[in-house]
């Protein structure tokens, strides 16, 4: 089956088969109303253009009939609005809500399937769902229309089969028309959904980057390239809309043209008797509704290739393995009922942490077949020159990065996938780029964990947080502002620390975390996670990187990378013996301190 009609058979029953049959067959009423109230007009122009006398209480019945069968549609029509609002939400969210759960918790890692920005992944997961839910909505409609069409088209062929047909032609004419532009229309909407994707993302940088463009006086640069970016969005979006806008114009042109047939043909059938009044009013009414057939049909047929495009990018956010039938698959959508509870405690696990082993780690172009054991209870730094390959070890053992080649062990058993393995409790890793979310402080350590009181204090004190905090009007209850900027680059640091520590795990691995920190700091920084791995209250093994003295000295085994590879491994003082590439960088780190020193003096 092909994607499209998969997704949108799914989508169909989202929020339960029953639900959208029910608002459909809410919905067909509306358009099969116009039939009765056609046949109605017919009997009363009849009645007035007879040769026999006028039976106005029969007339009038007849205009009553009418305007009680619009009534009634008036009211079915917003029922059936007001019931189907919720099977649209439904279906939309279902979809969101399979892409989001494949980027968060499917295999593999998610870095390489997310787009360059975040900016369009939002646009994917605001547009194209729109998108693949309004051609299954438009379903509907195309089936009201086309029952409409076909009921109406059979009672004008009982009353004059060559007018029928002069109306009926156009419309088949505008349905090749809409066939033959779908190639196109797909085309033109994939270009202008990625063009708008372009300046989305453009917006949220620049937002997200406002200060360094106000400190690099970049302002006219910045809005240059946005202008840039939404001329060519401007001029992909007007090209997609200009082809869809043509297909409608055509279509509508068709049904013109269908009336002037009629017109023309039905004059010499009134002349000779063959036609009345009734039947032109019938026809003239039949004619105005089925304007809507060949509008549906040509409105669905150039939104199948737009929807075609919004599950192709929706899927491109999903893992390798999966298809659209898990973008489609029916998880359940809680608006009338109670959601099932929220895991707000890591998953606990049975197999601590003995030892963590990886042999032979491969990315390509930045990790040359690396070797790396950690053991329960030690201290184990990476270290190396800038573009050594640290962070890419990192986050390749974590499973963050595809592996090119290489095996990953937890107490000598395989791990297939790290980045669902060594997650909390496990592991919680503090990353070299901290990322805190506008909130106050409490929120952006727990991220949705329940506040336990103890545990939190702990970490906070662990962290080396708590003078910090002491000194904060609001506590806990600080905001920190998009991405933290309302604290400093090493509180940044230290709360992003403060976040893993929280999550009790068995191995606790920081990407550069002491960076920021003044020599003080990070020394008590140190002596803190020791102490606590020592009496239990913290996490006993430590997977650090870093460059700095403080967290060298301390190190059981460090692991010396230059260029992606292994040049060094043991302790720092075999290290300074033996390892030229660590003697150079312990040099470069005694010049930096010294220098830092004498700064502060």
């Amino acid at each position: 089956m092909r994607p499209v009609p998969f997704v949108m058979s799914r989508l169909a029953r989202s929020s339960g088969l029953r639900r959208y049959v029910a608002g459909g067959l809410l919905w067909l009423p509306t358009y099969l109303f116009p039939i009765g109230g056609g046949l109605l007009l017919k009997a009363v122009f009849d009645e007035l253009s007879g040769d026999r006398t006028v039976d106005l209480r029969a007339v009038l019945w007849l205009c009553a009939a009418y305007v009680g069968l619009e009534v009634v549609r008036g009211m079915v029509f917003v029922t059936a609005w007001a019931y189907g609002v919720y099977w649209w939400v439904a279906a939309a969210t279902t979809l969101r809500v399979n892409v989001l759960r494949s980027i968060l918790t499917a295999r593999g890692t998610a870095a390489d399937r997310l787009p360059h920005s975040s900016g369009e992944a939002v646009a994917r997961l605001r547009d194209d769902a729109d998108d693949v839910v309004q051609v299954t909505d438009d379903l509907v409609d195309l089936t009201g229309t086309a029952l409409f069409g076909l009921t109406a088209l059979a009672i004008m062929v009982t009353i004059d089969p060559a007018v029928t047909f002069a109306l009926a032609l156009p419309m088949i004419a505008a349905g090749v028309l809409s066939r033959l532009l779908g190639g196109l229309i797909r085309r033109l909407h994939r270009r202008a959904r990625e063009l708008g994707a372009v300046v989305t993302a453009h917006i949220g940088e620049t937002f997200a980057g406002i200060l360094a463009i106000k400190t690099a006086g970049a302002e006219d640069a910045v809005l240059r390239r946005l202008r840039d970016h939404n001329r060519r969005r401007r001029n992909a979006a007007v090209k997609d809309r200009l082809t869809t806008d043509l297909l409608d114009t055509a279509t509508g042109a068709t049904v013109e043209i269908g009336i002037g047939l009629v017109l023309l043909i039905a004059a010499p059938a009134m002349h000779r008797g063959d036609f009345t009044v009734g039947d032109l009013a019938l026809f003239t009414t039949y004619v105005g509704w089925l304007t809507a057939l060949p509008r549906s049909a040509g409105t669905f047929l150039y939104r199948l290739p737009q929807a075609a495009v919004a599950v192709e990018r929706l899927r491109r956010l999903m893992a390798p393995y999966e298809d659209v039938e898990d973008l489609a698959r029916v998880s359940g959508v809680w608006f009338r009922r109670e959601p099932p509870p929220v895991l707000t405690s890591p998953p606990r696990h049975d197999d601590p942490l003995q030892v963590l082993e990886a042999n032979g780690l491969t990315v390509r172009d930045r990790l040359h077949a690396v070797d790396l054991r950690v053991e329960r209870g030690s201290f184990t730094l990476i270290t190396g020159a800038v573009g050594a390959g640290k962070t890419t070890l990192v986050r390749a053992l974590l499973g963050l990065v595809p592996l090119d080649a290489g095996t990953i062990t937890w107490n000598d058993r395989r791990v297939d996938d790290p980045g669902t393995y060594l997650v909390p409790g496990r592991v919680a890793y503090a990353s070299q780029v901290p990322r805190l979310f506008s909130d106050s402080l409490q929120e952006n350590i727990l991220l949705g964990r329940p506040a336990d009181g103890d545990r939190l204090a702990t970490a906070i004190e662990l962290a080396v947080f708590d003078k910090d905090l002491a000194g904060m009007p609001d506590g806990l209850g600080t905001v920190v502002g998009p991405r933290g900027v309302r604290l400093s680059g090493g509180q940044v640091q230290r709360a992003t620390a403060a976040r893993a520590l929280m999550r009790s795990p068995d191995l606790l691995v920081v990407d550069d975390l002491s960076s920021a920190l003044d020599v003080e700091t990070e020394k008590l920084l140190w002596d803190r996670l020791a102490d606590a791995a020592r009496d239990g209250r913290g996490p006993a093994t430590l997977l650090v990187v870093s460059h700095r003295r403080a967290a060298l000295e301390r190190a059981d085994q460090i692991l010396v990378l230059d260029r992606g590879r292994v040049v060094g491994c043991g302790p720092l003082d075999e290290l300074l013996e033996g390892c030229p590439e660590m003697r150079r960088l312990w040099t470069d780190e005694l010049i930096t301190e010294a220098e830092e020193q004498a700064d502060v003096h």
